[in-house]
């Protein structure tokens, strides 16, 4: 097995993924989907779709060995979040 190695900064990483996701993966990926994992190439812009992160990145890998995946939850603004979910006592 060989190691992938990011090509890109953070920055640069999230930067395409996030115009992708925006300019066009949103629209065929948000219904019906909330809550579930997209992860893009931000290279060639596919993606695949799944509950998790792994599975994902793993069939992306699959398609395209050299992909660079940046990961989203679809319908929010992080993959995970830390903490409760509310704040009410």
């Amino acid at each position: 097995m060989s190691v992938r190695q990011r090509r890109y900064s953070k920055e640069e990483m999230y930067r395409r993924g996030q115009d992708l996701y925006e300019s066009g993966i949103r629209a065929q990926v948000e219904a019906g989907n909330e809550g579930r994992i997209v992860a893009i190439d931000i290279e060639t812009g596919a993606f695949e779709v799944d509950n998790t992160v792994i599975p994902a990145t793993d069939r992306l890998f699959e398609r395209y060995p050299e992909a660079q995946p940046w990961v989203i939850r679809i319908g929010h603004r992080a993959v995970y979040h830390f903490g409760s979910k509310s704040l009410k006592k």
